[in-house]
């Protein structure tokens, strides 16, 4: 099963790292917070990622196509002008880097993925935010309900939107950024039928957490997966602080990998 990234927003509220690099290569610890996410995924026996890139998507480019480089001992003899590698660190990944414009809405961008996806379910997450989400249980959920999308739901404190599910599991409304504090929020971490492509709409500004995911909530095919352990977008800098701290501490609750 494919695993796309949403990887090519402008990451406007945290422009002090964005200026220079896009959001999803900003580092915890000294690693990118795409990398975690990945690993997170790999950890479950998800390897083949498609990252829908955007604003400065050269450098997502260049840290896959270099990275047995980044990660490897090497002598550079200059002499003979070669490279010997020593000591690779490998990941088990296919990663197809999908190049979808720079001002790109989320839909849009998944729709762009649809030859690459084929007629398969596929799992979607967004490349700023970690979670230990357990992949597999997510995955069982979705089957269990029969429905086109599952989205895991979070309930974070304040300031984000709420997912309304009933007591079935079925999500019965979707508001992205309602009033009201302290009811379950979009987390992420999406299960999807390939059908849930007939749901965007063709253009390049079809974001996906709107008309899509409302219209298959108002259809009773979007499913919710309650997740009620750690989850943590990162907006601003304090966020990319938070991570960075956990992680330098080993206390990091996404990382479920050795």
């Amino acid at each position: 099963m494919k695993v796309l990234i949403l990887a090519g927003g402008l990451g406007s509220r945290l422009s002090e790292e964005t200026i220079l690099k896009p959001k999803p290569m900003i580092e915890i610890g000294n690693r990118p917070i795409l990398w975690h996410i990945m690993k997170g995924y790999s950890h479950y026996g998800f390897n083949d990622f498609i990252i829908l890139t955007g604003y400065k998507s050269h450098l997502i480019k260049n840290y896959f196509v270099n990275y047995y480089q980044e990660y490897s001992d090497l002598t550079v003899d200059l002499s003979t002008n070669t490279v010997t590698i020593h000591k690779t660190r490998q990941e088990p990944w296919k990663v197809t880097l999908l190049y979808t414009g720079q001002t790109t809405m989320t839909g849009s961008r998944i729709k762009k993925a649809k030859d690459y996806i084929g007629n398969e379910r596929f799992l979607l997450t967004y490349g700023d935010g970690v979670s230990d989400v357990n992949i597999l249980d997510l995955v069982h959920s979705h089957e269990s309900a029969g429905k086109l999308a599952t989205v895991t739901v979070v309930k974070p404190s304040g300031r984000f939107g709420a997912v309304t599910v009933d007591k079935n599991g079925i999500v019965s409304a979707f508001m992205e950024k309602p009033k009201g504090d302290g009811g379950w929020i979009n987390g992420g971490f999406f299960v999807c039928e390939p059908q849930v492509l007939d749901y965007i709409g063709e253009g390049e500004n079809i974001i996906f957490e709107q008309g899509p995911l409302e219209n298959l909530a108002k259809n009773g095919q979007l499913h919710a997966f309650k997740h009620e352990g750690f989850w943590q977008p990162m907006d601003t800098l304090r966020d990319k602080n938070q991570l960075t701290k956990l992680w330098l501490e080993e206390k990091a609750p996404w990382k479920k990998w050795d």
